[in-house]
């Protein structure tokens, strides 16, 4: 009898995680039973296009996405999202909670991630069509809102902690905000900025509106290159003290991965850690 491949170097023993966002999309492929086998690839999109063409030539154009692997997971980056209490939830009412927090557009869908460690709903969107490609290539894929693992992420790291906290992930175009009070979940928006001094603004409007303690509770901030991240801190110091900059998740792998962890957004970070 031929012996069974036990290569798990295989795509069928390895997890992807597609992301798709306006700024370009991505992916990255590893083994979770050992992380540091990760591989990230980022590709440019033309915003002359839909986000549904955008997506059919990503397919058909990437050798990586033809293969069948263990688990393929798929991120959406977008505002248009919002949370429930997981005791107010109702499957049959996802719509109706949806659109009473999201204004209503044609051709999408809702979906969902339910969020057992937080105790949270994510409601979130995507087009019709792109959903309808993204499932036909990938039959068995789980869909998230890029800010679902990152919640489930930040609950474990503050289900010890006794002050509040607010985490900032800061992309080109927008702003993701999470703030936890006691290790419960108290806010999360993103906010659709580009601009130091409004990030700035609204961090501190936040902070202000939640009645944070300027000497005792903390700000954490990643998303930025550390060089950018500093200008930032330095002026935001001014109204708070404790301010840090967010450590990768899976920081210690950094020696044992050919891929740069810098480069490889966050929340894929906060995925392969929370699945």
């Amino acid at each position: 009898m031929p012996e069974k491949d036990t290569n798990q170097t295989q795509p069928e023993f390895q997890t992807l995680s597609i992301r798709l966002s306006p700024e370009g999309f991505s992916f990255a492929t590893y083994h979770p039973a050992d992380a540091s086998r990760i591989y990230f690839q980022h590709t440019a999109v033309n915003v002359q296009r839909s986000m549904a063409a955008n997506v059919k030539g990503f397919l058909s154009q990437t050798p990586e996405l033809n293969v069948i692997y263990h688990q393929t997971n798929i991120l959406i980056h977008t505002l248009r999202y919002t949370t429930v209490p997981l005791e107010l939830f109702e499957d049959e009412q996802m719509e109706m909670l949806f659109y009473q927090n999201v204004p209503k557009q044609n051709n999408e869908i809702v979906l969902c991630n339910i969020l057992g460690n937080s105790n949270v709903v994510v409601l979130f969107s995507i087009d019709k069509l792109t959903h309808v490609f993204l499932s036909e290539h990938f039959p068995c894929a789980r869909f998230f809102a890029t800010v679902s693992p990152q919640i489930e992420y930040f609950t474990k790291e503050n289900r010890q902690r006794q002050t509040q906290q607010i985490y900032a992930n800061i992309h080109a175009d927008n702003m993701e905000v999470f703030c936890f009070s006691n290790g419960r979940l108290q806010l999360a928006n993103t906010y659709p900025i580009s601009t130091n001094e409004d990030r700035s603004y609204y961090l501190l409007n936040i902070w202000k509106q939640l009645d944070y303690d300027t000497e005792k509770d903390e700000l954490h901030l990643t998303g930025l290159t550390k060089e950018e991240l500093h200008g930032q801190i330095s002026f935001l110091r001014q109204f708070i003290r404790k301010i840090f900059i967010i450590n990768n998740p899976q920081a210690e792998l950094q020696q044992s991965s050919d891929t740069s962890l810098e480069t490889i957004p966050f929340d894929i970070q906060s995925l392969f850690i929370c699945e």
